[in-house]
């Protein structure tokens, strides 16, 4: 059986929304549509990112207009999972689930959470006429909000992995733009650009899910490699992802040392403080580096898409999806859907990407200006033009996958195991754990 890609069509997403329940919706309000569930209040999980201050700061506006509360229960991202887990599995308050692109294949097969199609079969009168799906950068809908050809969620406080670099460094050193490979960087950049206590690049790569997803990973895609194959075993000793890992180890050269103890902050701020010409990271980051209370180099700022490798860009994706909850009852799911509709909506993303966030609506971006103001907006939407959903497995047993990884991965850029010693000893913990979940035996199908 194949891996699921889970990328709907278009003419599949178009007839998601193109239904009865849209078609006479003229003269459709917010309002009106909500006045049945006034006084309903909503649970819903946020974290502690600019994203989320966004939308709440906009939430009046939302709660005056619908007599709908919205409770926000405020968690670290370290315990946003097993909250909500907790919850679900008791069958608690919450009415809205928070989703991480590697989750939602949990939540899915443990029927967590409601398709939108229900929704809207089910609430015809409180779906707006407006919704327009296809205005989802297809990428980051299938990515975030579907599992296994099935839309659950919209996509919320949406992440792309980029390129931040130091043009003035890049300018001292002869450069009038960033690389375009990673190959360049290697060959061209690595060398001009590392000396004197400078240093060319910097990969976060941190024992935590930043080994295993921002440093690992982030290796494989562009070079042809993968986690799996089409059967579910290791892909990791394929020529494409060894080509991919040893890449990483042969660009060390041009890291800080200690590389491999960097998180997000530690590389960040290396950046920051002009020590690293190029780092690939999130897009949320970028207020940090161009803010010259935070940055020393916010003045030589560059923004572009990640390099590419042989094939192509494959840039890290991050970010969340919201989706109704199964244990709402019928008042808190119209609620529910009613508030993700609104913190969504293509008529809300521009103020929300002016307060901190980032929406993945196509339509937000197409304003020129805007993008003279946030100089990473087209680079961002480059980077959702193409890239893979599965960037990380997205079922349930990523998680424990991803410990395995980290100690591996971990060992590898310390030079303890080789890379192919390494890609072994991956697989066969990574397929163990498969067997035993079934997806071997048939129990589980191959999506992911």
């Amino acid at each position: 059986m194949k891996i699921k890609r889970n990328l709907l069509c278009t003419a599949a997403l178009a007839s998601l929304v193109a239904g009865p329940a849209l078609a006479d919706g003229h003269g459709w309000s917010l309002e009106e549509a909500a006045a049945p569930y006034a006084g309903t209040t909503v649970d819903v999980v946020f974290l502690l990112r600019p994203g989320y201050d966004a939308i709440e700061a906009m939430l009046p506006a939302f709660e005056e207009a619908t007599g709908i509360d919205i409770n926000i229960i405020r968690h670290p991202y370290e315990n946003a999972l097993g909250e909500q887990v907790r919850d679900f599995v008791a069958g608690g308050d919450l009415d809205i689930a928070l989703i991480d692109l590697v989750w939602i294949g949990n939540f899915a097969e443990n029927d967590w959470i409601v398709p939108v199609e229900q929704i809207m079969a089910d609430y015809p009168d409180i779906i707006d006429p407006d919704l327009n799906m296809d205005d989802f950068f297809p990428l980051v809908l299938n990515a975030f909000g579907g599992w296994n050809d099935t839309i659950y969620g919209l996509p919320f406080d949406n992440y792309s992995g980029l390129m931040f670099y130091n043009s003035c460094m890049l300018e001292e050193a002869g450069f009038d733009g960033p690389p375009e490979t990673w190959q360049q960087l290697m060959d061209e950049y690595g060398p001009a650009l590392t000396g004197d206590g400078q240093y060319a690049f910097a990969l976060q790569s941190k024992r935590n899910e930043t080994q295993s997803a921002d440093s690992f990973a982030r290796m494989l895609w562009p070079f042809g490699g993968s986690f799996l194959d089409d059967e579910f075993r290791s892909n990791l000793l394929s020529e494409e992802s060894q080509a991919g890992l040893q890449f990483r180890q042969d660009l060390m050269q041009y890291m800080p040392d200690g590389i491999v103890a960097y998180d997000h902050a530690e590389t960040v701020n290396a950046f920051a403080q002009g020590e690293v010409a190029i780092i690939t990271e999130w897009s949320a980051f970028y207020s940090s580096v161009v803010d010259s209370d935070t940055s020393r180099v916010a003045d030589c700022v560059g923004i572009a898409p990640e390099p590419m490798g042989p094939e192509g860009r494959r840039p890290a994706l991050g970010g969340f999806s919201l989706a109704v909850a199964e244990q709402a009852d019928d008042d808190e799911r119209a609620a529910a859907w009613l508030f993700i509709q609104w913190a969504t909506s293509a008529a809300n993303a521009v103020e929300y990407l002016e307060r901190g966030g980032v929406p993945a609506r196509m339509s937000a971006y197409e304003d020129p200006a805007l993008a003279e103001t946030y100089t990473f907006i087209p680079a961002l939407v480059e980077s959702w033009q193409e890239g893979v959903p599965e960037f990380r497995p997205r079922f349930a047993e990523w998680p424990e996958i991803s410990e395995v990884v980290q100690e591996w991965g971990t060992r590898m850029m310390l030079g303890e195991v080789s890379v192919e010693e390494g890609a072994q000893e991956i697989g066969d913990r990574m397929e163990s754990i498969l067997e035993a979940a079934g997806y071997y035996s048939g129990d589980k199908p191959l999506a992911q």
